[in-house]
């Protein structure tokens, strides 16, 4: 039975990430210290996302939210996350979270991880009937779009790593936010890097795949990055350049779910998040497929034993609850038919 987003797992969803959200400690920061004055606590360097842990994980819980809102607006938890967001998004807090970034030692803060989700948590709070919460969170969300347009010309190089780094996720989930906000601009720099960066790949072996803490497929986050980016009659020639052999089920080392070994070490943990990430991949990949397409049933499937894998395990240890479930939600809503979030 193929895993969906109903009603009872949102809730249970839900229950988790608003355990985390707000809960300070312990918390890993990435914050450079230009004296002894920027010793500060988590909150008060960061007034809305100082928990979950660190900051980009804080951005994708509160997305989580706004998403299980938007689908469930009458779910157990809405009242909850509602209270939530109107403490949180206010125009106050969210100057606090813009001052941070002032700072010349933030230049790279959360790049492009972090810059992503928060630009997907912006685009998803549009969806919303509250739209103090997006208007709120306008102004961070600009910084971020601003981060973008400054540096993808300077970036010469794509990062390829299955974690925070990798530029393709990047892309992918900034070009969410330029698309629903009419920034064609922004939507083009996107387009024409994706385009420079991956469009004359080929053959990808995906061999040096699983790394031991990453939470990306390399390969199948870009196939993801080029699907959302390229129109359909573009991206389909070039999924067949770059993963030529899927339909024999190569490379086998893409379908086959990974066994984290210790949920409590944070970087292992990460395997969890990878069959998690792979899922959507696989369908979000598989919707861009004709319909009678032999990959088609075969991602599908590479995709429910990757969630069987690692759905069980949200909560196994912190270190992997205060994340995992966003990857969960990615994967669960969105629509084989079409590739498309729910």
């Amino acid at each position: 039975m193929r895993h969906s987003l109903t009603p009872e797992v949102a809730a249970r969803f839900a229950v988790v990430t608003l355990g985390h959200v707000t809960r300070e400690y312990p918390n890993h920061l990435a914050h450079v210290l230009r004296g002894p004055e920027d010793a500060a606590t988590p909150e008060t360097l960061h007034p809305v996302f100082y928990g979950s842990y660190d900051w980009h994980s804080c951005v994708h819980g509160h997305w989580l939210l706004a998403r299980l809102l938007r689908r469930f607006p009458d779910g157990a938890e809405a009242p909850a996350i509602r209270a939530l967001f109107d403490c949180q998004l206010t125009d106050e807090k969210i100057a606090g979270e813009c001052a941070y970034l002032a700072a010349p030692t933030a230049r790279g803060f959360e790049r492009p991880y972090g810059w992503a989700w928060l630009l997907k948590l912006a685009d998803e709070l549009r969806h919303l009937p509250e739209t103090r919460w997006s208007r709120a969170l306008a102004p961070l969300a600009g910084l971020f779009a601003q981060r973008f347009r400054d540096f993808l010309p300077i970036a010469g190089y794509p990062v390829r790593v299955g974690i925070h780094s990798n530029t393709a996720f990047g892309l992918r989930m900034a070009f969410d936010h330029a698309e629903g906000t009419g920034d064609a601009a922004l939507a083009k720099l996107l387009a024409d890097t994706a385009e420079a960066w991956y469009g004359e790949d080929v053959d990808c072996p995906a061999w040096g795949e699983p790394g031991g803490d990453e939470f990306q497929s390399p390969s199948l986050i870009e196939a993801e990055c080029m699907r959302r980016l390229l129109p359909s009659a573009r991206f389909l020639p070039w999924l067949d350049r770059f993963l030529p052999r899927l339909a024999h089920g190569q490379p086998a080392t893409l379908f086959a779910p990974v066994v984290p070994t210790d949920r409590s070490d944070g970087k292992i943990a990460h395997l969890d998040g990878l069959n998690l990430s792979r899922a959507w991949c696989f369908r979000a990949l598989a919707g861009a497929l004709p319909s009678g397409d032999p990959r088609r049933p075969m991602m599908l499937e590479a995709a429910e034993a990757h969630l069987d894998a690692s759905l069980p395990h949200l909560t196994t240890h912190y270190m992997g609850a205060h994340w995992l479930a966003s990857f969960a939600v990615l994967a669960m809503d969105t629509e084989p038919a079409s590739g498309r979030e729910g």
